[in-house]
């Protein structure tokens, strides 16, 4: 193998990662991503076998951390109305591009994060959104989501499910803030149901029902679908609680 300067590391090699990661960052679900995963790949193991890992992991952490600070900033200037929905598309947009970032690194993940470090890069860049997005948006979507619950079909019981669940796994002791919506979708949140309560779940069972025909049940494809996914919702929280 060839000896890679720091500078080749810098004009040759990392231009590439840089440019791949950009991609992987931004890609929406479905989208087809023109990249060489074993350029890629072959770029990282040759820059580990050269001894260039501390540097590569700066960088790359150096580019996402820079990548979230944007996203952040995006997110405050949403209006409260899309202020769920582009949560929810910032947060998976990214344990998305995680899937493929995490694999290409392998090889600095094992060699360096590991074993100098003793830590994993998928924990150190799950870390990164917890701190430079999910932190920092924390207070304003709970009193939304909290909003959002009570309000019938103001967002899909898939959507809250995919906020909570990940908030949850960003950081477990977030469930303190709501612990009853956390409950929903995170099964022993809460102490098992004492009999004498599931008269009262069996009643807030009846009014989503109730609601889901208020709304306008029959009214077209859409409708039925989005009350499909409430009666889902409700099965869910039976489940959960019986």
């Amino acid at each position: 193998m060839n000896v890679i300067t720091i500078e080749d590391y810098k004009s040759t090699y990392w231009p590439k990662l840089d440019g791949a990661i950009d991609q992987l960052l931004t890609q929406s679900p479905g989208d087809y991503i023109p990249i060489s995963y074993e350029q890629i790949y072959s770029c990282v193991y040759k820059c580990v076998c050269q001894q260039h890992s501390e540097q590569m992991y700066s960088d790359l952490i150096k580019k996402i951390t820079n990548h979230l600070e944007r996203v952040s900033k995006e997110l405050q200037a949403s209006p409260p109305e899309l202020y769920i929905e582009r949560f929810n598309l910032a947060l998976g947009q990214y344990m998305g591009a995680l899937q493929s970032i995490v694999p290409l690194f392998i090889y600095m993940n094992k060699f360096y994060i590991e074993t100098k470090l003793n830590r994993d890069l998928k924990d150190d860049l799950i870390k990164l959104f917890t701190e430079h997005v999910a932190e920092k948006h924390i207070y304003s979507l709970m009193p939304l989501l909290l909003e959002a619950q009570s309000t019938p079909f103001q967002i899909t019981p898939s959507t809250m499910a995919n906020i909570v669940k990940g908030l949850y796994t960003l950081r477990p002791e977030w469930v303190q803030m709501a612990p009853a919506l956390f409950s929903k979708f995170i099964p022993n949140i809460l102490p098992p149901a004492m009999e004498s309560e599931l008269q009262q779940y069996a009643a807030q069972d009846q009014k989503l029902q109730r609601d889901l025909l208020q709304n306008g049940f029959a009214r077209g494809d859409q409708s039925r679908k989005r009350a499909g996914e409430e009666l889902a919702y409700s099965v869910h929280i039976r489940t959960n609680f019986s």
